[in-house]
């Protein structure tokens, strides 16, 4: 189960960090999510430009409002913004005031822990009701590799770092088994909103409709997870969602289309995205070492042999069995696009994938491109003796190897 909750608490930053594997949506998409499924969450309207956040204060019934930036990565509250504004949260207390936060907002970075140093552009910004919490508990959907199925994950210690309670003090968590075609029962949820300290029939009641409504998004909109951190119990007897984050499976976007519009690749890193397009699984590090691979295993298996080797990839780049040349020269340019890549390792292993198909890719990248950076090639398998044979005709610097413990070292050596 501690596994389950780190998963939760990280899908977030891995869709923000890597690959598109996980739609992410923002805070504001979500609350709509939320309410249309009868899940009641503080009143909260967005805004696009400083002139809507005033028009959305002036016109939301009362003065005394909250300002949320719209990234998709978690520690908003304590992050800084490239205009100089601290923190990605804020009171407001008049349409103006709103006005002055979204100008330093919108059109800005907000770095925070998550993000790295470049941050995130901010597009919209979330204006909500302030509602006084008299206690806060921290609620998830998620699939359980244990159980093989989804579950209720719950705890009284909400509004913090769910990981850290988990280890702490596991007991604190409720884990509830959940029966995929069938849901939760109302009785199951209000067992849940008893444990969890619910002291009346009225907010027990409310809280095991919230959980009851989770899980039909969780099924209906093939979501991966489903975090509410906070939810609270407020002064006056509601059981609100306060935030919520959302993740959804890539796999269903043919049956989502209404999810995956929402999709703000503006949140994503460009070169993914553009990845992405040429059908390209393409995942940015931080390392000086370009990779070119075929198969997602041997990718990986590559990239702990330059590990091992003293190097650290730039990427994790898998070509697939069904590239073509054209297909190679846009992995490519993707590549040396990154300006901390030293050399360059393709690792191929010809078996759907024609080793000859990659040569000419290469061949072509390299002379259209006028590819300056060391470049490493091992190739095996299908149409070896001719990939090796175009590679040797080309003149082109390029350093072929049989051995992968060789040519990564090699590698790691050229990117020092």
């Amino acid at each position: 189960m501690l596994a389950s909750l780190r998963k939760a608490g990280s899908l977030t930053r891995i869709a923000s960090a890597g690959q598109r594997r996980f739609l992410s949506i923002h805070e504001y998409q979500s609350m709509t999510l939320l309410n249309d499924y009868g899940v009641p969450t503080p009143k909260s309207i967005h805004a696009k430009s400083p002139q809507e956040a005033y028009d959305v204060a002036k016109n939301f019934g009362q003065d005394k409002l909250v300002i949320k930036a719209q990234v998709l990565a978690g520690g908003r509250g304590k992050g800084k913004f490239d205009s100089g504004l601290q923190g990605g949260v804020h009171m407001v207390e008049s349409p103006q005031q709103a006005k002055d936060f979204a100008e330093k907002m919108l059109g800005n970075h907000l770095i925070t822990k998550q993000t790295g140093a470049q941050g995130r552009i901010c597009n919209a910004v979330m204006l909500a009701e302030r509602r006084q919490p008299q206690h806060e508990y921290y609620v998830a959907v998620l699939n359980d590799r244990a159980s093989q199925g989804p579950v209720l994950v719950a705890s009284a210690q909400g509004g913090m770092n769910i990981e850290e309670v988990a280890a702490k003090d596991p007991d604190a968590i409720i884990t509830t088994p959940i029966n995929f075609e069938k849901g939760l029962s109302k009785e199951e949820a209000l067992g849940v909103a008893r444990k969890l300290g619910f002291s009346d029939a009225s907010t027990q009641s409310q809280a095991a409709d919230i959980f009851i409504n989770l899980y039909r998004i969780f099924k209906d909109k093939d979501s991966t997870q489903i975090e509410i951190n906070p939810m609270a119990l407020t002064t006056d007897g509601q059981v609100l969602c306060m935030d919520a984050k959302f993740g959804f499976d890539d796999n269903a976007e043919f049956r989502q289309k209404d999810v995956f519009a929402l999709r703000d690749i503006t949140q994503e890193e460009p070169s993914e995205v553009e990845a992405q397009k040429a059908n390209l699984n393409f995942i940015k590090l931080d390392g000086s070492i370009g990779c070119l691979v075929n198969g997602a295993g041997l990718a990986m298996a590559t990239m702990d042999v330059l590990s091992l080797h003293g190097g650290n990839p730039a990427n994790f780049l898998d070509v697939g069995g069904g590239a073509t040349p054209e297909t190679v020269k846009k992995a490519f340019e993707i590549i040396v696009r990154d300006p901390k890549v030293k050399s360059i390792f393709i690792n191929i292993f010809g078996g759907i994938m024609r080793c000859d198909y990659i040569a000419e890719g290469v061949i072509k990248a390299a002379k259209e491109l006028d590819l300056s950076i060391p470049l490493i090639v091992r190739l095996k398998g299908t149409k070896e003796a001719e990939a090796k044979a175009m590679i040797k005709e080309s003149g082109l610097k390029i350093v072929p190897f049989d051995s992968l413990d060789e040519a990564a070292e090699e590698a790691v050596k050229l990117a020092l």
